[in-house]
């Protein structure tokens, strides 16, 4: 620290405080600015010491000024220290708290501002507050303080119900909670000791000034043992609505059994050998193709359920719909977006029955390339219900499926051909294809895992895959040619921050990324190409996936860096995605010539929407994790004390995590069990690093481990680490020479805090400061 100025006789205002006080301190003001110079937080006792205030009565002197400085909103008091409020400006949002102690303002334009400590105390995520910004760091990240609460919440957690000597107490089972919750015996309903509850916090005037938060039981959920109890929780821990509306019902209940098209502006595609082609426990079917080659190229006729037919904007049905965002897929369950009545029977694209749909037919020629496509509504019958194994199965030759679906055989080969042109037309363009593995989880009779096995991408994924990717670009085209609000689907290029952090790993193993300070996907496309071949091509592709945007939507069309499209949307999946409803609304309203184009989005804050979809998406994917993590803990809880080969798949300052090979199940290896010795958390080149005998553990590097521990509530696997299988002494080698000096060097009695900051930090909680 600076020691300018370091006693009060540089005070300004010293005459002033000479006045009113016989053992003057220093004033606000010189305090206030003496804090400002130095920047972050500052403890009192270094304070003390700055302004030599040690004598006893000037130090409580000081401790008595702070305090009031706090009180009158010129100071906030952090566990860190001291901090000067030097701005009056406040910003208004709802309250995110990824975990107790740490949370943020989130404002309606997007932007966050920090928040932690005391300020949270008794307020809940999802709290309407309104914030003073009372610092912005060098690199634009805000603090703040929460100063209203403007609309309360009734937090829901899920937990424990235990019983102690004297009262209920739920032990909760989120990150976001670690108090217990006290729960009187009058709230505890039906509830046992041992059952796992949901439950309401109480927040009314009664329990306001409790020590520890209380309660009141809204559902039993089961104990552990109960079958699909994962889910349930996972899905009342993320908010998924999984409930039907009362006015939902209603309207879905209306819909009749059969199909009607008379009357309709519809083309008759009945005739047509349209099919679907989906996975082998798929229920929904909102997409069809057909396929024949023609003057040296192909058309292509996709087909997508009418969902816009029935959900008709603002009708329950449709808010529901907005709600929920999309669907939510669990291993072994779903929860719809649309009552099974329309997602499962009336837009299910089913054989041989009629199903009303919106068509995107396109004319390619022999390279691949779209050169023109219309859109239309139309009726069709789908002529079977195929799966992807079936169709690879075909497309590799296997005679008694090509016999069986003879009929169907010239579309297949065609669109398998197409798919091979269409696969030409993308390594063009440079999109960014990774080699990643899929994996599904099997159940026993009870519900739990009895195994988990790889699901690899066959060629009848692909074929499909590029054919709905060509319906996207093209509605994309058809909506920017009529110049109509949508919501795109778009991919930012990647962060600077990570793109320097990628390049730093890269640089180790003697690789580059071309492109400068604004690669492009074909740049990453090129090294991907680069590498194959290499043992730790996995490692590459997984540093390469984590320095990318995330995809979101938004009326703002920038473009899809990963698929290298400058305009992409998303219109093939009405049945389980809101986005994809609201461009079918677009295109018929556009196909109707109707004098108030777009009508569907006129009246709706597409930016807005936009944000929600992407924020359901994430959640949806959260609860889909928590999940399967909760049910992954359950799997090894009889495998504790075996061994696993593994490879190491994530590098944090606190630990190593390893995926255990032919299982596919994911632990930590603790910093504290790595050796006796220090290590350090090389964050650039994604390792750790001995102090002493400078032993390395990196990321891809394959090791033994033996399960340790298996924490179910914390959903944790604890793992000890037995030995390296496949170390690269070279690299070591380099290191030991010094050439690359680990960086956020941390040693363990250190690590907790600073993992804590770190995780604090990624969240990238940042905001630009107003000028």
């Amino acid at each position: 620290m600076a020691k300018k100025n370091s006693d009060a006789k540089h005070d300004p205002f010293l005459a002033r405080e000479a006045q009113n006080y016989e053992t003057p301190i220093p004033s606000r003001e010189y305090i206030l600015s003496v804090l400002s110079e130095w920047g972050g937080p500052v403890k009192r006792r270094a304070l003390i010491k700055h302004f030599s205030l040690e004598d006893p009565d000037l130090s409580e002197a000081l401790r008595r000024r702070l305090k009031a400085m706090v009180r009158d909103g010129q100071l906030f008091k952090s566990p860190e220290g001291y901090i000067p409020i030097m701005t009056q400006e406040t910003h208004q949002g709802t309250l995110v708290i990824e975990r107790e102690g740490e949370g943020y303002l989130r404002t309606q334009e997007g932007e966050t501002i920090t928040l932690g400590g005391p300020t949270l105390r008794g307020h809940y995520d999802g709290d309407e507050i309104e914030v003073q910004v009372i610092q912005i760091d060098k690199e634009g990240y805000a603090r703040g303080r929460i100063v209203k609460l403007l609309k309360a919440v009734t937090p829901l957690v899920i937990g424990r119900l235990n019983k102690t000597h004297h009262h209920y107490e739920v032990i909760p089972l989120e990150r976001r909670f670690t108090q217990n919750i006290t729960v009187p015996k009058e709230k505890i309903h039906k509830a046992e000791s041992g059952n796992i509850v949901q439950i309401k916090i109480l927040r009314d005037e009664k329990y306001r000034f409790h020590v520890e938060p209380v309660g009141e039981v809204i559902e039993v959920l089961g104990d552990l043992s109960t079958p699909g109890i994962e889910v349930k929780m996972a899905i009342r821990k993320f908010g998924i609505p999984y409930q039907w509306p009362k006015a939902v019902e209603n309207e879905a209940e209306k819909f009749p059994t059969k199909v009607s098209f008379k009357g309709q502006d519809r083309k008759d595609l009945r005739d047509l050998s349209l099919v679907t082609i989906d996975g082998e426990d798929a229920k929904d079917f909102d997409d069809a193709v057909y396929c024949e080659a023609r003057d040296g190229g192909w058309r292509l006729w996709v087909a997508i359920a009418d969902v816009s037919h029935y959900v008709r904007a603002g009708s329950a049905l449709d808010k529901e719909a907005m709600h929920r965002g999309n669907s939510t897929y669990f291993p072994g369950s779903v929860i719809p977006m649309l009552p099974e009545q329309l997602s499962n029977e009336l837009c299910s694209l089913k054989p041989d029955v009629p199903r009303l749909c919106v068509v995107c037919q396109m004319s390619i020629n022999s390279q691949g390339e779209i050169q023109r496509s219309t859109f239309y509504r139309a009726v069709m019958h789908s002529k079977a219900r195929l799966t992807y194994t079936e169709v690879a199965e075909m497309v590799e030759g296997n005679a008694s499926l090509r016999e069986k679906y003879a009929p169907l055989l010239p579309s297949i080969d065609a669109l398998h051909a197409l798919y091979q042109a269409f696969n030409k037309q993308r390594k063009h363009r440079g999109a960014i294809d990774f080699d990643t593995l899929e994996t599904r989880i099997l159940f026993d009779k009870d519900g739990k895992i009895k195994s988990i096995v790889p699901q690899q991408r066959n060629v009848a994924h692909k074929m499909i895959e590029e054919s709905m990717l060509a319906a996207n670009v093209c509605a994309a085209k058809f909506i920017l040619r009529n110049k109509q609000g949508v919501l795109y689907r778009i991919h930012d290029r990647p962060p600077q921050e990570k793109l320097k952090a990628l390049r730093q790993f890269l640089s180790e193993l003697g690789l580059d990324l071309p492109g400068k300070t604004k690669p492009t996907s074909k740049d990453f496309s090129s090294l991907i190409a680069h590498i194959q071949g290499r043992e730790d091509k996995h490692v590459i592709e997984t540093v390469m996936l984590r320095s990318l945007s995330q995809a979101q939507y938004s009326p703002k069309n920038i473009g899809h860096f990963g698929l290298a499209y400058p305009s992409y949307l998303h219109f093939t999946s009405p049945i389980r995605r809101y986005p994809d409803l609201i461009v079918h609304r677009v295109i018929t309203e556009i196909l109707a010539n109707n004098a108030k184009k777009g009508r569907g989005t006129k009246e709706i804050d597409l930016e807005k929407l936009g944000m929600q979809c992407s924020e359901t998406e994430r959640r949806s994917d959260e609860a889909t994790r928590d999940a399967q993590l909760a049910l992954k803990c359950h799997y090894m809880q009889d495998k504790i004390g075996q061994e696993f080969r593994g490879v190491v798949s994530g590098v944090a300052s606190f630990g190593l995590f390893v995926e255990l090979k032919d299982i596919y199940v994911e632990g930590l290896v603790h910093v504290t069990c790595l050796g006796n010795e220090y290590f350090h958390y090389d964050s650039s080149h994604h390792r750790m690093v001995g102090d002493r005998t400078r032993t390395v553990y990196r990321l891809g590097d394959s090791v033994e481990v033996k399960v340790m521990r298996v924490d179910v509530d914390a959903k944790k696997i604890d793992l000890e680490l037995l030995g390296q299988l496949h170390v690269d002494k070279h690299r070591q080698k380099k290191h030991h020479k010094g050439s690359h000096k680990p960086q956020h060097q941390e040693t363990q009695p250190k690590r907790k805090k600073q993992a804590k900051k770190k995780r604090s930090r990624s969240k990238k909680h940042k905001r630009k400061s107003k000028s």
